[in-house]
């Protein structure tokens, strides 16, 4: 079939670019959207919460596994997205918007994370090993890529346009009908350009009714693979100092100076992450995939894993010297860069680990556990600040990497050469 020839270079960044653009609105752009409202430290770090769909979403792995192409799952979820970004634009004028908007953010949690199941399931289908090695760096760029276009560029939309209309809640409607549009063109696109790959079928047309669907058998194969108690420490804590510090990097920014801050505005923010982040960003994904396909995961990444994590310390840095703007931009750029490699081998690995025929759910169950380990720091995150100040914050989030790191010792690594694929 000639559809089924499509290069992957045709879909696979829009597709992770879909894939992060809901989350990084609900985990992140919300965090400045709430700041710029008045909404307190302490709440926002209260928000972590909404990282629980994604922290569960293997519990309706195997429902989508059973249920509907891999493909079809993922058009569903893109147009439901868009229609909730579309409700959202509209509740920012009304009256608690906190409130509101918090419960929207949980609709497009819920949506997102089976948006992820999805995709990732399809990816696993579209692919052979080799392919996924290689646009492993490329979809984790583009899914960072999403990341930054909806932390930096549509915050920094945000922010201009609510200083130029002189209305903040103005300048978010506007910014949520910009991504309405953007979602609603993607989904459109990924109808025409997606393949339809032979392997892509639910499980359940495999089996004759639903009750022979092994559910338990999912999370049985998961959890006793070989190597499964310092396989779920690595995912689990891997994440753990860069989950502290998420939540509170645009506060961070935004905040005056008398309250440790850097008092940068909404624009500015945007667009240091929206330029010269992306461009690191890109390099550091796309330079991480290609040695991992060249080396092998295993000799190249306590490099990119050292590289990500010691990034971290420029963040309490900066909050020590309040840098000026210029230097501000450089360390943004380093962090982004380190950032494109250490996550690049972070979800190198999660693919090495998913096998058989329930390797979508496989992945779904590491993914959900790696937000766990990004919700239970982010709930203390705003707590945390208050109490020891930005410094001392981002200090811990450095040495809370720690431990992630050292599981590293003790991770079975094959690079993929395992004996199911």
């Amino acid at each position: 079939m000639t559809e089924n020839k499509k290069s992957p270079w045709l879909f696979i960044p829009t597709q992770y670019f879909a894939e992060g653009l809901p989350y990084v609105i609900v985990n992140t752009l919300s965090v400045a959207m709430f700041k710029s409202l008045g909404v307190s430290n302490e709440m926002i770090g209260i928000t972590s919460l909404l990282y629980l769909p994604w922290a569960i979403k293997f519990l309706w792995g195997p429902f989508v596994d059973a249920n509907l192409t891999k493909r079809k799952w993922h058009l569903i979820m893109q147009l439901l997205i868009g229609i909730c970004f579309a409700i959202l634009a509209f509740f920012i004028q009304m009256p608690n918007i906190f409130l509101l908007s918090i419960i929207i953010f949980t609709i497009i949690a819920f949506l997102s994370a089976t948006n992820d199941i999805s995709t990732d399931g399809y990816y696993l289908h579209v692919l052979n090993q080799k392919d996924q090695a290689l646009f492993t760096g490329i979809r984790s760029t583009f899914y960072r890529v999403s990341m930054i276009f909806g932390s930096g560029l549509l915050v920094a939309l945000a922010g201009w346009s609510g200083t130029y209309f002189n209305n903040n809640k103005f300048g978010w409607s506007l910014t949520f009908v910009i991504a309405t549009i953007i979602y609603i063109i993607l989904y459109f696109y990924h109808r025409w350009t997606l393949p339809y790959p032979e392997t892509d079928k639910p499980v359940r047309s495999i089996v004759k009714n639903i009750s022979q669907i092994p559910f338990i058998k999912v999370f049985k194969d998961y959890f006793r693979q070989q190597h499964i108690g310092i396989i779920l420490a690595f995912i689990l804590l891997y994440r753990l100092g860069e989950g502290l510090l998420i939540k509170m990097a645009q506060p961070f920014f935004l905040d005056a100076v008398e309250k440790g801050g850097l008092n940068l505005t909404l624009s500015q923010v945007g667009l240091m992450y929206g330029t010269f982040g992306v461009a690191a960003l890109l390099a550091g994904g796309i330079l991480g995939g290609w040695l991992i396909k060249e080396h092998g995961l295993k000799k190249v990444i306590w490099p990119m894993v050292l590289i990500m994590h010691f990034s971290n310390l420029l963040f309490a840095y900066m909050a020590y010297n309040s840098p000026d703007i210029y230097f501000i931009q450089i360390f943004i750029i380093i962090e982004q860069f380190g950032y494109g490699l250490g996550f690049t081998a972070y979800m190198v690995f999660l693919l090495y680990i998913s096998k058989g025929e329930f390797k979508t759910s496989h992945y779904a169950i590491s993914t959900g556990l790696m937000a766990i380990g990004m919700m239970v720091p982010g709930l203390l995150s705003g707590y945390i600040q208050q109490a020891v100040g930005y410094t001392w914050l981002f200090l811990l989030c450095f040495f809370l990497t720690i431990p992630g790191m050292l599981t590293i010792f003790f991770l079975p690594i094959n690079d993929g050469k395992s004996e199911k694929d």
